[in-house]
């Protein structure tokens, strides 16, 4: 997978190129592409932004840079405009675009996009109802949760199946040694090697960390006879 990335803040992107991303970026698993939109501007002083027609606070970023970047790259894939009003990012939106052999992001900055500039967009996305100084951080964050669903990546091929979200449950709680931490204990179930009991403990505590933090979750959910069981359990252990 190639990821290309429209902004004025290359630097910012560090993060994205150490541990086990950046590891997959030198093993060549996928690739980023940093593309400065400053650099695609026409006037000696690099301007991106101009005052808004109409009046208002602020500087609106214009268009002919950022279309002149989009027309430099050869494979854009799909294009994906970070904005207050866009879908609300999720988990399926990363196992869908981890599919994609490319992707293009573009970063907003200062007072927001000329209005046509969403045009060149397929997606406008936003990661959650509070306003950033920048596009670039919840661009950093759709790239993480994305990359790290492509083979090779996180080294275990079952680790992202059977972490939070992925089966539309928060993940089960996890323990490791010592068994014993100044009286608080790991449940029993876990280390009596029973393989289906902890299956099924584990099933039961995603359901109830769910319930608790999550309920909306469930709402649209289609629970089996078995989940409907052990959610009147946990139900009534809570009030209990």
């Amino acid at each position: 997978m190639k990821i290309n990335v429209l902004t004025l803040f290359p630097d910012m992107f560090t993060p994205l190129q150490v541990s086990m991303l950046g590891r997959g970026l030198e093993d060549k698993k996928w690739e980023l592409n940093l593309v400065n939109f400053r650099d695609f501007t026409s006037d000696v002083h690099h301007h991106v932004d101009d005052t808004p027609y109409g009046g208002g606070a602020g500087m609106v970023l214009q268009i002919m840079p950022i279309k002149k970047a989009l027309d430099s790259l050869t494979n854009k894939g799909k294009v994906i405009i970070t904005a207050p009003q866009g879908k609300t990012f999720n988990e399926k939106m990363a196992q869908d675009w981890s599919k994609e052999e490319n992707l293009t992001f573009i970063c907003g900055h200062y007072e927001g996009f000329d209005q046509r500039i969403y045009d060149l967009a397929d997606e406008a996305v936003s990661i959650g109802d509070y306003v950033l100084t920048g596009g670039e951080l919840p661009t950093m964050s759709m790239i993480d949760a994305t990359v790290r669903l492509l083979p090779g990546i996180l080294g275990n091929a079952a680790s992202p199946v059977e972490e939070s979200f992925s089966h539309g449950l928060l993940e089960y709680p996890q323990y490791t040694r010592p068994a014993d931490f100044e009286g608080k204990k790991v449940p029993e179930v876990l280390t009596s090697g029973n393989h289906q009991k902890i299956a099924e403990w584990r099933h039961k505590e995603a359901l109830r960390a769910t319930y608790l933090y999550r309920p909306d979750m469930l709402v649209d959910r289609k629970l089996t006879d078995e989940e409907k069981r052990m959610l009147e359990e946990i139900k009534s252990e809570k009030e209990n």
